[in-house]
């Protein structure tokens, strides 16, 4: 492992132009800003890679929590040894991106993805042959190192679209939609592979989908980009959180992250209430449905204006249709909820698109996959808050509907944020040397 990080990674090479053939076709027809960042050699090869490794995401904690109450009978269980992974990669997941930024994503994205795949199977065996339940607990934490293979594709876009903030844009919304297709996907493919086949089938899937697909999007060498030079000698990077502008905006991916936990336990509790559990699911699956559609439909408009306050439209926009889920489940009627929670799913893309466009503006470009991974810590915490407040709601409030007041306030929560922080306009950040 020393050997492998002490010897000098080597940039890549320039990524030749499209053919002129192809890149006029591009040009051409609704979709063609897509066409034209797909036209680039090598993007499409790494974006597929990229879905295969991002897949698991998607399927990893709800495995866990099918594989360890089947087993042992308790949710509860489940839940603190899913809780833990989570508090473990929030502390870890900045270091690994940090690593990744000094030593690039070929050199540092296998083995990391390595020692977290031996954490899932290591979690696996416990739970097959009825470790103690403190092994649980130090297997799943070992997953903490997955890198995070989102942030790694975005980081790709910006090294190859430096200069052209109109296909940065177009990728970022490609990419929210490819996260919101896994995160739809994924919990199907784990129940479908956990209940028809054996409990720990999800886990052993997800494990070999994520170590294939990072193996197959390291060896795209040609797009990955290169790591800056770094002087001898000098003094530690300063931390990311002092950076103007960068506090407010991980402040409102927390409040993101806590609509998308809040609504996910609000709508399982109101099914269940309702004598309609199995219909959870489609429900959830429509709320995603709902972003991947505006995020892919958002990356077809070029962005107008400063990104600062189309941000602020997008997160108003947010915090206004998070209103209508619990508008919805004052009516009593499932089909209403549903299409409230549809309506409320187009919001949440375009915040996150342009969410990160700030934050690549805000952060120094060699120190990119870090600052995504901050991004992405935020988020976590944010659903596992929500998940929490939304439960207490449940409990306490007289109706499982009421619920919804948790992801209703979490939007309101990210406007006022924004509307506080919306004055102040951050110089692009130099790069560290």
């Amino acid at each position: 492992m020393i050997l492998f990080l002490a010897a000098r990674p080597v940039a890549a090479p320039p990524v030749r132009p499209a053919p002129r053939r192809r890149a006029r076709r591009a040009r051409r027809g609704p979709f063609a800003p897509y066409r034209r960042i797909f036209a680039v050699p090598g993007t499409r090869a790494f974006t597929a890679a990229n879905l295969l490794a991002r897949l698991p995401m998607g399927m990893l904690s709800i495995s866990a929590v099918l594989m360890i109450a089947g087993s042992r009978g308790s949710y509860a269980l489940a839940g603190a040894v899913t809780a833990t992974g989570l508090a473990a990669t929030a502390l870890v997941g900045p270091w690994t991106a940090r690593l990744i930024d000094r030593y690039g994503q070929s050199r540092i994205a296998v083995p990391a993805t390595v020692l977290a795949v031996l954490g899932s199977l290591s979690l696996l065996l416990c739970v097959r042959y009825d470790a103690p339940a403190w092994t649980l607990f130090a297997s799943y934490a070992a997953t903490a190192t997955t890198p995070n293979t989102g942030g790694m594709s975005r980081a790709r876009w910006a090294h190859l679209f430096s200069d052209d903030p109109a296909a940065r844009h177009t990728a970022n919304s490609f990419e929210q939609a490819a996260d919101e297709l896994c995160f739809m996907l994924g919990p199907v493919l784990a129940t479908l592979l956990c209940t028809t086949l054996f409990p720990e089938a999800g886990t052993a899937v997800a494990a070999v989908l994520l170590l294939t697909g990072v193996l197959l999007f390291a060896a795209q060498r040609r797009t990955e980009p290169p790591v800056a030079a770094r002087t001898a000698g000098r003094a530690p990077a300063p931390s990311l959180l002092r950076l103007p502008g960068l506090p407010p905006l991980l402040l409102t991916f927390l409040t993101t992250g806590a609509i998308f936990g809040s609504l996910e336990v609000a709508t399982l509790a109101y099914a269940d209430d309702h004598g309609i559990r199995s219909a959870a699911g489609g429900m959830l699956a429509l709320q995603a449905a709902g972003s991947c559609a505006a995020g892919l439909l958002y990356g077809l408009l070029p962005p107008a204006g400063r990104t600062g306050r189309r941000f602020l439209v997008c997160v108003g926009a947010m915090a206004a249709l998070m209103l209508l889920p619990l508008l919805a489940a004052s009516t009593g009627s499932p089909v209403a909820l549903a299409a409230g929670l549809l309506a409320a799913g187009m919001a949440t893309a375009p915040t996150m698109v342009t969410g990160m466009g700030l934050l690549q503006s805000r952060t120094p470009a060699d120190r990119l996959n870090e600052g995504m991974t901050l991004a992405v810590t935020a988020l976590l915490g944010g659903i596992a808050a929500g998940s929490a407040t939304a439960g207490w709601a449940v409990d306490h409030l007289a109706a499982p509907g009421l619920a919804y007041t948790a992801p209703a306030t979490a939007a309101a929560l990210a406007l006022t944020v924004t509307l506080l922080t919306a004055h102040r306009r951050p110089s692009p950040p130099a790069p560290v040397s």
